[in-house]
């Protein structure tokens, strides 16, 4: 996930200077180079350790350097933070760590990578935190556009299919958003995807009788 994410951040304008795997971080400050990434982890599948050696100007942070209670790769500045491992991989030193240093959005890409305690302190800081329940929909709706190109015996193409997951995704964000203001939570987006989440699936069940 986080392979693409970096990808999809360059096409988008943003520069990312960071990425960790099970061993290590890798902080490159003029950008993560995404074909020597490709080829570490899906040719090579080596450790970071390896890209190190590929790029030399980057700087690899092993685990055993880590800070405590948090990985290396949060401890860097960042103007956004985007979880992509493992569930509880950001706890509440590292969300912190992350706000003092001027982070202003977590968007998730893994299944609850934030700690409930790093969540608080989100929006104790007011940040805007995308919970992983929306920000991290994209996967399951992605395959929705695979089945759906099977059962019509069609083929679209990447941009095409990128097409129709940024529509989507936009639609749960606006989703959420509107959900928070109608209970008076404007921005909190974990709320609103909570509630909007639950009334989907109870207008479905009430539909087909089920309650």
């Amino acid at each position: 996930v986080a392979t693409y994410c970096v990808e999809k951040l360059y096409k988008v304008g943003a520069l990312p200077v960071t990425i960790s795997d099970s061993r290590g971080t890798i902080y490159q400050k003029e950008g993560i180079n995404v074909d020597v990434l490709k080829q570490v982890k899906e040719v090579e599948r080596a450790s970071l350790t390896r890209y190190k050696e590929l790029c030399p100007s980057a700087q690899y942070i092993p685990v055993s350097e880590y800070p405590e209670g948090m990985n290396a790769t949060w401890a860097v500045p960042c103007d956004v933070a985007f979880p992509c491992a493992t569930q509880n991989e950001v706890s509440l030193k590292a969300a912190q760590t992350l706000i003092k240093n001027g982070c202003f959005a977590v968007a998730e890409g893994a299944n609850m990578p934030s700690c409930l305690d790093a969540i608080h302190a989100y929006e104790d800081a007011g940040i805007l935190y995308a919970p992983s329940k929306a920000a991290n929909a994209g996967g399951v709706a992605t395959s929705q556009l695979e089945m759906a190109q099977n059962a019509g015996m069609v083929h679209w193409t990447f941009d095409e299919v990128d097409e129709k997951l940024k529509k989507i995704m936009a639609n749960i964000y606006d989703q959420a958003s509107s959900t928070a203001k109608e209970f008076n939570a404007p921005g909190k987006l974990l709320l609103g995807a909570n509630i909007a989440g639950f009334r989907q699936v109870a207008d479905a069940m009430l539909t087909q009788g089920i309650c």
